[in-house]
């Protein structure tokens, strides 16, 4: 009586069938597992941005006339807003709404410095206002990968925009009659213009609360 069984070309048929299965199955995975990877490196890119913006949003909404302070104990008045194209600083300006969860004995308003750093968009800010004499600034990356920013300003007298602020520069004392128009003039809007390396072009316009 015969035992049933199988041939070796059957065993080796299966065999191959399974081996090609197998490689079949491991490139999808492999497949899976690189797409997924992409998939996270794509969501942290997007999460970045949008935490960036929302930060550039929430400081522009709650621009202050609030004049500072010179950091090096001259005792001179600097513009609320300020840019003037020099170095790799994009803007000086101060804000309220400085939030204090734990109730520190500090001000609501702060004084923030937005800088352009080798493709990165930093905002640093004082812990006071008016800084002390060779204070360090708190620094924070908004955004990266960047080719270029470029800020300009929408001049509510001429309704044109503008890359330099303030509009009138101090060429004397400022005192209590000048100290608006030198000083405290805030833009209707503001318009943040950046170029991603990887994103392209972002155009944003701010609208001033005056």
């Amino acid at each position: 009586m015969r035992r049933a069984g199988f041939t070796l070309v059957e065993v080796m048929i299966a065999i191959f069938i399974a081996a090609v299965m197998f490689a079949i199955g491991y490139r999808a995975l492999n497949q899976g597992l690189v797409f997924n990877e992409s998939l996270k490196v794509s969501q942290a890119r997007v999460t970045e941005i949008q935490r960036g913006m929302r930060v550039i949003a929430q400081d522009f909404a709650q621009l202050a006339a609030r004049a500072a302070r010179d950091a090096q104990g001259t005792g001179e008045l600097l513009p609320a807003i300020s840019a003037d194209n020099r170095d790799n600083t994009l803007l000086v300006f101060t804000r309220t709404g400085w939030s204090n969860p734990a109730g520190i004995q500090r001000p609501a308003e702060q004084r923030v410095r937005y800088r352009f750093v080798d493709g990165s968009l930093l905002r640093e800010h004082w812990l006071a206002l008016d800084a002390a004499l060779a204070a360090e600034p708190r620094q924070r990356i908004l955004l990266t990968r960047l080719k270029s920013v470029e800020i300009r300003f929408l001049d509510p007298a001429s309704r044109s925009w503008r890359t330099e602020w303030p509009i009138a520069t101090p060429s004397g004392p400022v005192g209590p009659a000048n100290i608006d128009e030198m000083l405290l003039t805030r833009p209707l809007a503001i318009e943040l213009t950046v170029v991603f390396e990887d994103w392209g072009r972002v155009q944003r316009v701010f609208e001033v609360p005056m």
